[in-house]
């Protein structure tokens, strides 16, 4: 390969080319930041010589250390989808996201790399903390943007790096996942919540080939512990692009708020007017939606935040603190699930 991906591969002189002045950088310090299981993130804090303009830090994504986390990356295009975010739409989207410096992926697509801009103060957001609807507002704006960009756009058919049908993949493991879920989680999460499992699994393939009412690019994994936010909350970006999509853009819309809102009477009470921001958004942003149709793929997609807690818990390194994140991404989008009776619609 002709690029490093890891801090310790890293040169002063190849960061220096890439962010700065060429050969004048020192040295850097490298520190473990961000809370994913999927890759490895560092914060590179960087020494220049007097005089010499650059910024003072960056951000590198790598390949996760961890082989169980590497091999489900290779198996789903996740490190792929993301490089390619960054390589051919980040910067025509409009979306708030960290300007790229540098991206490369090499053809095991494993081997990757990303220098990012920091965009500290701006901190990352608590997926076990919770957001409410206010501090939310930010974000269904950006991911409105997103949804915008290519609604129903016949592009969309032929980026082959969202094209990859894991459908079979899914239909595969999916049920034996859920039972190491259940197994997991038995004394953590209630008995109605650990079956709205039973009843995606039951209806697995109306839930994997359901055609929603428009089509466009999602982020596929929209909750707040992939949101950098402003120190003041008024800004928000979106990060980790490893599960970057063609589908549902109301389904983005439902799993980010039934993720995100820990209050069970706020999250019960937010769902009808987040929509409606989102579908105002879209009008801003040119798009003529039908707000009846996107309701039903709301509806659908609450079940998305459920389906992926199941996925990822059983797929990636497992840590106390994601144990923890993804009982609550299973809890909470599952209680919204109820709530809408989203499996009445498969």
């Amino acid at each position: 390969m002709s690029f490093p991906t890891s801090p310790d591969a890293i040169t002063p002189l190849f960061l220096s080319a890439l962010v700065g002045e060429r050969g004048k950088l020192r040295g850097f310090t490298a520190s473990k930041v961000g809370t994913g299981q999927m890759c490895d993130s560092y914060r590179l804090t960087l020494d220049w010589e007097e005089g010499a303009e650059g910024p003072a830090t960056v951000i590198a994504k790598c390949p996760s250390h961890d082989e169980a986390s590497r091999n489900i990356a290779k198996l789903t295009g996740t490190y792929v989808k993301e490089v390619s975010w960054y390589r051919y739409l980040a910067e025509t989207s409009g979306v708030p996201a960290p300007h790229c410096y540098f991206y490369d992926i090499a053809e095991d697509e494993v081997e990757f790399l990303l220098i990012l801009s920091d965009l500290a103060p701006a901190v990352q957001g608590d997926q076990l903390a919770g957001r409410g609807l206010a501090g939310l507002v930010p974000c269904i704006d950006a991911a409105a943007k997103l949804h915008a960009f290519m609604w129903n756009d016949a592009r969309l058919a032929h980026m082959p790096y969202i094209a990859r049908d894991n459908g079979d993949l899914i239909r595969a493991m999916f049920p034996q996942l859920y039972l190491g879920f259940r197994e997991r989680y038995a004394e953590r999460l209630a008995p109605d919540i650990l079956d709205i499992g039973v009843g995606i699994v039951d209806k697995l393939d109306a839930y994997l080939t359901r055609e929603p009412a428009a089509r466009t690019l999602v982020h596929g994994d929209l909750r707040i512990d992939n949101i950098l936010f402003s120190p003041q909350g008024d800004r928000c970006w979106l990060v980790d692009w490893q599960t970057l999509g063609r589908g549902s853009g109301a389904a983005d819309l439902a799993y980010l708020i039934g993720t995100s809102i820990a209050d069970p009477f706020e999250r019960a009470a937010a769902d009808r007017p987040a929509f409606d921001h989102w579908i105002a958004a879209l009008r801003a942003e040119g798009i003529d939606p039908d707000p009846d149709a996107l309701w039903t793929d709301y509806r659908v997609g609450a079940l998305s935040g459920y389906f992926m807690a199941v996925f990822a818990s059983m797929s990636v390194e497992r840590t106390e603190r994601g144990d923890e994140m993804f009982a609550v991404m299973a809890e909470r989008p599952a209680r919204q699930a109820l709530a809408l009776r989203s499996l009445d619609l498969l």
